[in-house]
């Protein structure tokens, strides 16, 4: 009987032990929750306006094959949508157009939270028109006039979504406020508004400079081939320039906008390691090959001659 009390007692304290190992690793497991990834490794999900598409895929592509244990899966969808995902937690992550409200910061400091935001690079929106038509340089006095109506001649203007920062960005900054004419339209996609422009004469494609800005992608090679793209003249300026480099960093290119992060981590996990990429070296190298202008680089330029 005190062999089996023995055995009884072992097989409880094997059991107790089993069991603390089981709850501890549970404890660890809900403690973590969200914590699992690190800064170079794990899972995570971000959101990413799609006017950037082009070259946050490429970057994911480049931070993946440097950390090969990550994984970052990117929804392009509106900016508006993106800023959903951040409030409602759908997404740690946000590359948007824009700094964070006064508002906005003002919610999450009655949350308690905290998030990051910075600037990662100088974007541009384009112009782009159908390739027969004359009317490919224009003034801002001039754009102004299209995007409120008040054009003599008749424009179509096209946008890639209702909801698309860029028309944000042509109702506040160009139209300050003042309505877009009736006869807008919103194509689904950015490609669909090249090729919407291909095909109507009078009509005036509002998009991001990404998309037609990588001349070794092929699709891109494509798109300039289709349409062109409007030289603008900024006020105060005296030469019509389009959406290069140069012009965006110097700002002479007048439709200038920022690119920028939104994080909202508690933690140093895996948002963190992509935002630290993209404001560093490789990151913002790979923003200057999409000819936005970095915001993290120290840029010189020099003159040159040409022989």
């Amino acid at each position: 009987m005190l062999f089996k009390n023995k055995n009884l007692k072992s097989v409880l304290f094997a059991v107790i032990c089993i069991t603390f190992v089981a709850v501890s690793c549970t404890q660890r497991q809900s403690k973590q929750g969200k914590e699992q990834d690190t800064a170079t490794s794990g899972t995570i999900r971000i959101s990413v306006d799609e006017t950037y598409q082009p070259l946050i895929e490429a970057e994911i592509k480049v931070f993946q094959s440097l950390y090969p244990k990550t994984k970052i899966i990117a929804e392009y969808k509106p900016e508006i949508d993106c800023f959903k995902d951040l409030f409602n937690d759908s997404a740690r992550m946000i590359i948007v157009t824009r700094d964070l409200k006064p508002e906005e910061r003002e919610y999450f400091k009655k949350e308690k939270i905290r998030p990051q935001c910075m600037q990662l690079a100088t974007d541009a929106v384009a112009l782009v028109v159908n390739n027969a038509n004359p009317d490919s340089i224009l003034t801002m006095d001039q754009v102004r006039q299209i995007m409120t109506g008040k054009a003599e001649k008749p424009w179509q203007i096209v946008f890639d979504n209702q909801n698309s920062s860029t028309v944000r960005f042509i109702q506040d900054s160009i139209n300050k406020g003042a309505p877009l004419p009736a006869t807008t339209m919103a194509a689904k996609t950015n490609p669909e508004v090249i090729d919407y422009i291909t095909k109507n004469k009078n009509a005036i494609g509002v998009i991001g400079v990404n998309w037609i800005s990588d001349t070794s992608d092929p699709k891109v090679i494509d798109f300039n081939t289709k349409v062109t793209t409007v030289k603008l003249r900024g006020d105060g300026y005296t030469d019509f320039v389009k959406p290069y480099q140069f012009y965006i960093g110097m700002k002479s290119y007048p439709l200038t906008r920022g690119m920028f992060y939104v994080l909202k981590e508690p933690y140093q996990g895996l948002g963190a390691g992509f935002a630290t990429f993209l404001g560093g070296q490789e990151g913002q190298l790979l923003i200057g090959r999409y000819k936005l202008y970095p915001a993290r680089l120290n840029i010189v330029f020099r003159e040159a001659t040409l022989k």
